[in-house]
């Protein structure tokens, strides 16, 4: 099942992706925490409709427990929200979507267990067409800007800021997704319910906090019912965060790099729905990635 449970966090996270780019605002210094207000929000109704349908109970020290990993998703996607302003002029994809290849590395190295010849060929072929299709990205995103004579602020330009998200980005993802792995699947320290209730619990604290200090500390307005983009990117956040988990119980060393490709999803939605045009190479590199899960796919029925 957990083949199945990657797929749809793929989806859901792909997804969520274009939501998240069109919700961002270059303009707003608080666009970052607005959409982790968001999530937040969405994550804490899901924590507590799930718990109550489940008759589960929650202990809160499950969220000091899960902290480790909780803390390394959250900086992880709030330095994803913040770099979103400068998506335009990063090299972000290519960087940013490397981090599973480097989850996988990690849980190898420190938990060393067979794995086919299948699953390897799989691994590659999805870390190459997703680290591909960023370079693109990059390519194209440069070449627009150069057609349209833009005037950027040379700050913005392939400096240390642009390039700083998504490494950090690549770095506390990879790390929140290995520590995963060791909480879930490998040591088993914390179960699937409660590890989903704990990091959802902590990102509702995230989103109160942030409101607090947007709405009363800054004095800026902010209506959570009025954000129809960035409510639709909480949601499917939030059911890839539920798939995620489920996920990764059992073969986290394989589902790490296969949900790293959910890039390939936005990509595609891009395409349908923003209209961007996507090249010949654009559509082989699409192709190497779905080869990659058909591996995988197959790996997982042997």
């Amino acid at each position: 099942m957990w083949f199945l449970f990657a797929i749809l966090t793929t989806l859901s996270w792909g997804t969520a992706d274009l939501f998240y780019k069109k919700g961002s605002d270059s303009n707003d210094n608080y666009s970052h925490l607005k959409v982790g207000i968001m999530v937040g929000l969405v994550m804490g109704i899901h924590a507590i409709l799930y718990m109550l349908i489940k008759g589960l109970q929650f202990d809160p020290i499950d969220m000091v427990k899960y902290l480790p990993v909780s803390s390394m998703y959250i900086i992880s996607m709030l330095i994803g929200y913040f770099g979103l302003r400068y998506i335009e002029l990063s090299i972000s994809s290519p960087v940013q979507n490397s981090s599973g290849a480097i989850t996988a590395i990690l849980l190898y190295i420190f938990f060393p267990r067979p794995v086919g010849w299948i699953n390897i060929a799989g691994i590659v072929f999805i870390t190459l067409g997703v680290i591909g299709l960023g370079v693109l990205e990059k390519r194209a995103q440069t070449a627009a800007l150069k057609a349209e004579n833009a005037v950027v602020d040379p700050k913005y330009q392939l400096s240390i800021l642009a390039i700083t998200f998504p490494i950090l980005y690549a770095f506390f993802d990879a790390l929140g997704t290995f520590a995963d792995g060791i909480y879930l699947d490998e040591l088993s320290l914390i179960s699937e319910d409660a590890a989903l209730l704990a990091y959802e619990f902590t990102w509702l604290l995230i989103a109160i906090v942030s409101y607090i200090y947007i709405y009363f500390i800054k004095k800026e307005a902010f209506n959570v019912f009025k954000q129809p983009v960035r409510t639709s990117a909480a949601v499917f956040e939030t059911a890839g965060q539920f798939f995620y988990v489920f996920a990764m119980t059992e073969r986290a060393i394989i589902a790490a790099p296969l949900i790293a490709s959910y890039s390939v999803v936005s990509v595609i939605l891009s395409r349908i729905f923003l209209k961007e045009k996507l090249s010949t190479v654009h559509y082989a590199m699409i192709m190497i990635v779905v080869m990659g899960i058909a591996l995988l796919g197959i790996a997982d029925e042997m």
